[in-house]
């Protein structure tokens, strides 16, 4: 597909034309060129935004975890990434379609966006009622794995909580990427690069915020025999109305019959990073991983978010599904190609790269000013965490590449395939690395110390 662009300029004076000009651009690629400028300067600021939602995110988690119903409910710790990452399940997802539904020009006729806007709301209300059960569910297991033991008294609190979250930051953050969706399409901004940095934004404060509270509504009446229950079943009721609404759309149709598994795998992913997370944020050594965790699971779940989308959005625009490019036909390319061709993608690759450094060392400088005392602020520590960062959304940013020409190459939309894994692989490694730091910077401080003190301790 070649597309081309005719630009016309006329000068009048008065009444008379005095003059015109003409640019003419051809694209034999199917998108047009754009720069890493533009690009970076529609990113940056809400990538900036994001990360302060994903700071105050973290000092939530931080004043939330003394609370009596999280110190009961160990559970509740494991419940956190995979809710908080519902964003990347869901919403971003939701986000990418809607992108790309309004580059390829799909809600461009009003009775259109109306047709597809409710029954992609209605669809991730179906999602995040299951997950949000499911999550509750997985985190039970775990806890039970982990302390060989399950307090059936709270599992009615962790499900009710868990459901209740899911489907109340699932709808407001719906609400949220539609409206920016279509306002980029109107102002002439790109959705893939904005939607999912605000989703972001706003979807950790949300989720964290919704669950502390209704958890602590349900513990402070924990003596309702039947609060709970009736809570869980009340929500469930309305799921066959989601679904009906979701029936005016047969793709979306088809992705609440054959889409479960990306999400469902996601979530199990994002789970065991919520079990190093519970197991990590009581202990002395860990010292600000609560803080830590949202912000290097956020970024790379929003570059690699971004990626994917635009990835997805070029796909559309130049093939059809289950035809790659024949540039991309390889399926597991060479990093090098993945990072430094002057193809678009390329070009997209390097600049979120480019980013992971200088956010973290934003993030974590606010963080330290604000909360100084809780964090670790050894040169060795921040090192080693800036290097996690940089690891974490290489090997994002690579399988994103490589995913989206798999799925595609099997005529799935990478848009609701894709950015779940890929999240979910974010919080799991995120998580993981970040762990990993305090643990290096630990030893190593023991070393540094027994190597001052042996001498000090040696003979005269």
């Amino acid at each position: 597909m070649v597309v081309t662009q005719l630009n016309l300029e006329f000068r009048f004076q008065g009444k008379k034309l005095r003059g015109f000009s003409c640019e003419f651009t051809r694209c034999p690629r199917g998108v047009f060129p754009e720069t890493a400028c533009t690009f970076t300067c529609q990113i940056v600021v809400p990538l900036l935004l994001s990360g302060l939602g994903m700071m105050t995110a973290g000092l939530l988690i931080n004043t939330i975890q003394h609370w009596p119903v999280f110190v009961e409910v160990k559970d509740l710790l494991t419940l956190v990434p995979p809710l908080v990452g519902l964003k990347g399940n869901l919403e971003m997802t939701l986000a990418s379609r809607l992108a790309t539904a309004a580059n390829t020009g799909q809600i461009d006729d009003p009775r259109d966006q109306h047709r597809v806007i409710n029954s992609n709301l209605a669809l991730i209300q179906v999602q995040a009622t299951v997950l949000g059960l499911l999550a509750a569910v997985v985190a039970l297991l775990l806890g039970a794995v982990s302390r060989e033991e399950l307090d059936f008294a709270k599992v009615e609190l962790l499900c009710a909580s868990s459901v209740i979250t899911a489907f109340l930051a699932s709808f407001a953050l719906g609400l949220l990427m539609v409206c920016i969706v279509i306002g980029a399409r109107k102002f002439g901004v790109n959705p893939d690069n904005i939607a999912t940095p605000i989703a972001a934004s706003l979807g950790d404060l949300i989720t964290l915020s919704i669950l502390a509270f209704i958890s602590s509504f349900f513990y402070k009446y924990k003596d309702s025999r039947f609060l709970t229950p009736l809570v869980c079943i009340g929500f469930m009721v309305l799921t066959p109305v989601w679904i009906l609404i979701a029936k005016q759309n047969p793709p979306i149709m088809k992705i609440l019959k054959f889409g479960w598994f990306p999400i469902v795998l996601a979530m199990v992913f994002s789970s065991f990073g919520g079990l190093i997370l519970n197991k990590t944020i009581s202990k002395e050594q860990y010292k600000g991983m609560a803080i830590f965790t949202p912000i290097i699971c956020g970024v790379g779940g929003n570059l690699v978010a971004i990626q994917t989308s635009r990835i997805s959005t070029y796909l559309h625009m130049w093939s059809t599904p289950g035809v790659l490019p024949l540039w991309m036909k390889k399926f597991w390319p060479n990093p090098c190609s993945t990072f430094c061709t002057s193809e678009i993608n390329s070009m997209s690759a390097r600049v979120l790269l480019c980013l992971v450094i200088p956010s973290h060392l934003i993030f974590f400088s606010v963080i330290y000013l604000v909360e100084g005392h809780s964090v670790p602020n050894s040169k060795t520590f921040v090192v080693f965490y800036l290097l996690a960062g940089l690891i974490q959304v290489t090997i994002l940013l690579y399988l994103a590449e490589v995913m989206a020409r798999l799925m595609w190459h099997q005529a799935l939309d990478p848009d609701n395939h894709c950015i779940p894994y890929l999240t979910g692989l974010g919080d799991l490694l995120g998580t993981g690395l970040l762990a990993l730091c305090f643990l290096i910077s630990r030893l190593l401080s023991e070393a540094e110390l027994d190597g001052i003190s042996e001498p000090a301790s040696g003979p005269p």
